[in-house]
């Protein structure tokens, strides 16, 4: 109830921005109205709308993501503002490094829509050294920067074969994890541009794994000559998208865990000492995004809920769980920003067996509070709240590099301050001392964002036992 009152008093706080949310709308629509002629007639009549830099992208990519198409009629005191909002939703494709457009007048009342594209590089022969642990201050200073920790992946990506936006891609990793996958995503096969399948394959293997949370800190087992843990899934995926800001998921995942015997002598409820598990995984996602820049969003609303239901085949029963993530975003004054955001999570049965799928909560993966990295906090039901006010320091973008895969870099970065809340509800809590209680965090850093979605986070946290630090993060929120 708490954490809940905590987040409502966020959205209040944020109500006076609401109205002034719409200052960030105009100023962007003021940078397009250069280029929008004078003098044209009241209403116009878009003849054409021309597309040209996009080699390798198809154009009903690009007009499928589009608001406005041949033939609309459009007031011309509101080209600016179509041209503005437009721009934001072929920015959001991630397939482009730079947009823009203008609007060529012809005889009587009739115009052409311009669009000027650079398309980014979308084939990477990527190698990537990325560590195990949960974040780079775990890895540093409680693994003791061990590079045996460290994950050397070989991956070939493909972000828009055939220029359909489609995703290629073939992974190879070595070091602490090993893994074999092939992954290929179609986000459409129908004319409307609708429906969308996916098919994914991977196999993981490690010698090292955790095996229990002690005083909120994962234990782990090792096996020089043998695999602790061996993973084999296999995926078939489905997105429905009726509209822009609209996306129905649906997953449906098979996997296969085998687990050394060892696991279980050191922890009984590791997969309930089972060392095969079977099961079927059924996911329903919807996604409804109504901010501004998907990658790093300043203005607008976004809402994620994720259903999952696993089944057993052998050696494990179900698990059914909800998570849900409500993001609200806000221009305050120019340049000036505020966010808050809303991530929690609810699961049956309340006592899952421990393992690669089970009881890990906060602490793993995004969902946790700043300033409590070194921690992992399990509990069937937890949530959590982050808070930001942030500055536009720089926003600028070089142009003109003569490199094929990077012909302009931006480089955008935002000093902040912050402030999380949050709390995890555990009717098993062992001798965790942050489970069934109200956790609560601050601090101040700086956001920096460059090409290919590049994000680099870095933060200096308190939390309420005093610890203070400063972590590092190359993801987003």
């Amino acid at each position: 109830m708490k954490l809940l009152l905590s987040f409502i008093a966020l959205l209040l706080l944020s109500v006076p921005a609401l109205g002034q949310a719409e200052s960030a709308i105009n100023a962007r629509i003021d940078t397009m109205r250069k280029h929008v002629p004078q003098g044209l007639p009241q209403n116009v009549v878009v003849k054409d709308i021309v597309v040209k830099g996009n080699k390798q992208t198809r154009k009903s990519i690009i007009l499928r993501e589009m608001n406005v198409s041949p033939g609309m009629v459009l007031p011309s005191a509101d080209l600016a503002y179509f041209m503005s909002q437009n721009k934001i939703r072929i920015i959001n494709l991630a397939l482009f490094d730079d947009i823009e457009m203008d609007i060529e007048p012809l005889e009587g009342d009739s115009v052409i829509w311009h669009i000027r594209l650079k398309e980014r590089w979308y084939i990477f022969p990527e190698v990537s050294l990325k560590l195990a642990d949960r974040n780079f201050n775990v890895w540093w200073y409680e693994q003791n920067h061990d590079i045996k920790r460290a994950v050397v992946g070989v991956a070939l990506t493909h972000s828009n074969f055939r220029g359909n936006m489609e995703k290629l891609s073939f992974v190879s990793q070595l070091g602490y994890t090993q893994r074999l996958g092939l992954n290929y995503q179609r986000p459409y096969i129908d004319k409307k541009q609708h429906h969308g399948l996916g098919i994914s394959v991977y196999d993981t293997r490690n010698r090292e794994t955790f095996y229990k949370t002690d005083s909120n800190k994962l234990l782990f087992a090792r096996a020089p000559d043998r695999d602790m843990l061996h993973v084999f899934e296999a995926n078939l995926s489905y997105v429905y998208r009726p509209a822009y800001n609209t996306k129905h998921l649906v997953y449906l995942t098979y996997r296969n865990y085998d687990i050394d015997d060892s696991l279980s002598s050191l922890n009984p409820d590791y997969f309930n000492g089972e060392t095969r598990v079977n099961l079927m995984e059924v996911v329903y996602r919807l996604e409804l995004n109504r901010a501004d820049n998907w990658n790093y969003p300043l203005v607008g609303t976004k809402m994620i809920g994720v259903f999952t239901n696993r089944i057993g085949i052998n050696g494990f029963s179900y698990q059914s769980f909800i998570n849900l993530e409500i993001g609200t975003y806000h221009k305050l004054a120019r340049k000036w920003y505020a966010d808050a955001m809303f991530r929690g999570r609810i699961m049956f049965p309340e006592k899952p067996p421990y393992g690669f799928f089970g009881a890990t909560g906060m602490g793993s993966n995004t969902d946790y509070l700043r300033g409590y990295e070194y921690y992992v906090i399990d509990g069937p039901q937890y949530g959590l709240v982050r808070s930001e006010l942030k500055y536009e320091l720089l926003n600028y973008t070089i142009k003109g590099i003569p490199i094929p895969f990077l012909k302009v870099i931006p480089i955008r970065i935002y000093p902040k301050i912050f402030a999380d809340v949050g709390g995890s509800r555990n009717p098993y809590p062992g001798n965790s001392r942050f489970n069934n209680r109200l956790l609560y965090s601050g601090g101040f850093g700086v956001d920096i964002l460059s090409a290919y979605d590049v994000r680099l986070r870095i933060e200096y946290s308190f939390n309420h036992l005093g610890e203070n630090g400063l972590f590092l993060h190359n993801t987003g929120k």
